[in-house]
């Protein structure tokens, strides 16, 4: 395999900038392996392909407002702490090379910032002093939407990038399959007969990672923390069927143990043990998350429904529509 057979040709006009107005307003794309077919139905009728001995298998952490601002030039994104008191994160910072160790950094006159140290990755390790960090988060924070959002963050954001459901603090990016749901939804489904299940896997910047080499099988994921309660844990080894909601949950209930950090980097050929269906919006060509989609759903059926939801202007990325693979 390369890792250019898992292209395709999408216009940017398809890239969705804006939430659907209801935020279980998107359509589903719903792709059958068994047949290789697929039909164009609406998120809402997801209930309708759930049964009895389904788990529906959700991540509930929840997106920081991690991106902060100094000066007017300073940019601060926060990936995720380094101490427990929660005083020392890790960063990226911009720009970079006029952020020496040693250098602070003035966020307002409650909350500042001096650089102490440098990552192997180029970003930076944050000691913050002044308010607490999450409560200075939640007054200066702004939310980080993806690069190829082409709009500043607003303040509705704040709602409509995060899931309903969105518990555990400690992603920089939203599970974003997740976003489709309301509490309607999830009564359906549980009406439907399928259990429900929380998992949490902070997702970090590695969901942005490009995969820079044809030969992708040697290519190593970032590092990305995950747990499963045990309740979560026996309703998923009860099931007759898993259902995930998003890449990021099928990495945690494949990655095999009850917490810890994953890297499960899951291309095709991988053997699935316990994932059986996963709802999921579309992906960038050519990314860690669209292998992903191919090992479940096949390489040649997945691009071939990418390029009808193509033809069909689907919206595409976080704030895009979905796909149902089962």
């Amino acid at each position: 395999m390369k890792l250019s057979d898992f292209d395709y040709d999408l216009p940017e006009y398809l890239i969705a900038q804006e939430p659907p107005a209801e935020r279980d307003g998107a359509r589903m794309l719903v792709v059958h392996r068994d047949r290789g077919v697929w039909e164009d139905r609406r998120f809402r009728d997801l209930p309708d392909y759930l049964r009895a001995g389904d788990c529906l298998v959700l991540n509930d952490s929840r997106v920081l407002p991690s991106r902060l601002f100094a000066d007017g030039r300073i940019e601060a994104m926060l990936i995720e702490p380094v101490t427990a008191d929660a005083r020392e994160w890790r960063a990226l910072v911009r720009p970079g090379k006029k952020l020496p160790v040693g250098r602070v950094i003035r966020f307002d006159d409650r909350f500042s910032a001096e650089v102490v140290g440098r990552g192997e990755r180029g970003e930076r390790v944050l000691r913050f002093s002044g308010d607490d960090v999450y409560e200075a988060l939640d007054r200066l924070g702004h939310m980080p939407l993806p690069p190829y959002i082409k709009r500043e963050d607003r303040r509705e954001d704040r709602d409509r990038y995060q899931t309903v459901f969105a518990k555990e603090r400690g992603s920089v990016a939203a599970p974003t399959a997740g976003l489709h749901f309301t509490g309607e939804i999830l009564e359906r489904a549980e009406a439907a007969g399928a259990r429900v299940a929380r998992v949490t896997l902070h997702v970090g910047l590695g969901t942005f990672q490009p995969i820079d080499r044809e030969d992708f099988e040697n290519h190593s994921l970032h590092y990305e923390r995950y747990s499963i309660g045990e309740d979560a844990l026996r309703e998923i080894e009860a099931a007759r069927r898993v259902v995930c909601v998003g890449t990021t949950s099928v990495r945690a209930v494949e990655s095999g143990e009850r917490a810890g950090a994953t890297n499960l980097f899951i291309y095709p050929g991988y053997r699935f043990r316990r994932v059986g269906a996963m709802l999921t919006n579309f992906h960038l060509p050519r990314t860690s998350l669209l292998l992903l989609v191919c090992a479940l759903a096949g390489t040649e059926l997945t691009l071939a429904a990418y390029r009808h939801a193509v033809e069909e202007r689907y919206r595409f990325f976080s704030y895009g529509d979905c796909m149902l693979i089962l």
